[in-house]
């Protein structure tokens, strides 16, 4: 009998900062010629992902609210709203930190002279339009999901279902694998503009901050746990731990669903609880992820120039929770599904968004990790709720 070997795949956290040290050191030694090429080709993709984000959006959120609308019940109703409640709380929790703390962290940086800088012009350009706006697609999503759940439409549902298997390989197999690219060609513009000093700066701080916010967002959420619980928060946490660790290495809240199921049954969860609300938050609840893209969105938009007020980031953060229900369990799913959401409503343009994902993917693992560590909080909670 055949074995089949298993392919060795490279880690994307590993690829995109080799993408990154290799951006810098192109910049600073390759001729113009080379650059311009790496330029175009990110031109071109840049004009692949406005075309396929309003899809990505379409395939995601809409399967996504169908399979949550068809599971009738009160305790999932309870969940969802928890999950909810708890990702806008990191949202807006962080979006006051972050805003607060910036102008001292970040100090002085500024990308108004990259924005301005004569970059060089790429050999040629692709016109590719998008099938809809980011807008008409975020709206259609929702009709269409929720229709499909109250409609109790299984033809439909089971197309959506397959172009969802379609948007996940676009993502897993196209997207992702493209990506160290096409941010070894953002830093070598940005390197070439003579601004990449400043901008590594803003990640080392960013993850810094980052870092501090998840165990103050832990601690948070676990106290909650415990004033509606009676669970000891330190000894909870302490629990999840281990899920904590599978999640930086796994990246991906799907991946370690086992090992958060076994260590909250250790928190004194019914199996029976645990079992229904661990999948369910792996897919809703996005407290980390959200955190870290709100974070990471405000300071691009500082050191930018970018106008910003509460108003904007409240709209933001409501649909970004909502934006990245079944996002898929790859690395980088959520920040992909985020992308309309911050082209739609921040006005994030081609570097801003390269930017984005950067700086997202340098940090999936403590998103990852603070996500499936809440879910525990989560299921304290509907523990206590759900027993009589």
């Amino acid at each position: 009998m055949k074995t089949q070997k298993k392919k060795f795949k490279i880690p994307l956290l590993l690829a995109v900062m080799f993408a990154i040290i290799t951006g810098i050191i192109g910049g600073l030694y390759l001729p113009d010629g080379i650059v311009r090429l790496f330029i175009t080709f990110n031109s071109l993709f840049s004009a692949f992902l406005g075309f396929i984000v309003p899809l990505i959006i379409l395939g995601l959120i809409a399967p996504g609210i169908a399979e949550l609308g068809s599971k009738a019940g009160k305790l999932l109703l309870i969940t969802v709203a928890l999950a909810y409640a708890f990702t806008l709380f990191s949202g807006f929790f962080t979006y006051f930190v972050c805003k607060a703390s910036f102008p001292f962290v970040l100090g002085s940086i500024t990308m108004t002279e990259f924005a301005e800088a004569a970059s060089l012009k790429p050999y040629f350009t692709l016109d590719l339009p998008p099938i809809m706006g980011v807008i008409s697609a975020l709206v259609f999503a929702f009709m269409l999901g929720l229709g499909i759940a109250s409609c109790e439409g299984n033809t439909l549902k089971k197309i959506m279902e397959e172009f969802k298997d379609i948007t996940y390989k676009t993502i897993d197999k196209v997207i992702i694998p493209l990506l160290p690219l096409f941010i070894c060609g953002i830093f070598m513009d940005i390197t070439v503009s003579g601004q990449v000093m400043g901008i590594l700066s803003v990640f080392i701080k960013l993850v810094a901050v980052i870092f501090l916010i998840t165990i103050v967002m832990l601690m948070i959420q676990f106290i909650i746990a415990w004033l509606v619980s009676g669970a000891n928060p330190f000894i909870s946490i302490k629990n999840m731990m281990p899920a904590y660790a599978t999640a930086l290495g796994t990246q991906s809240s799907a991946a370690t669903i086992p090992v958060t199921l076994r260590q909250t049954l250790k928190n004194g969860v019914a199996e029976n609880v645990a079992s229904f609300v661990i999948p369910l938050c792996a897919t809703i609840h996005l407290s980390g992820s959200t955190m870290k893209i709100v974070a990471c969105s405000l300071a691009i938009m500082m050191i930018s120039g970018m106008p910003f007020d509460l108003y904007m980031y409240a709209g933001f953060i409501t649909m970004l929770g909502v934006s990245m229900v079944a996002a898929p369990g790859v690395p980088g799913g959520a920040i992909m599904a985020a992308l309309g959401v911050l082209s739609g409503i921040l006005g994030f343009d081609e570097k801003a968004i390269a930017l984005m994902i950067a700086l997202y993917i340098a940090m999936d693992s403590f998103g990852t990790a603070c996500n499936v560590t809440g879910d525990g909080a989560i299921a304290l909670i509907i523990n206590k709720i759900y027993k009589p």
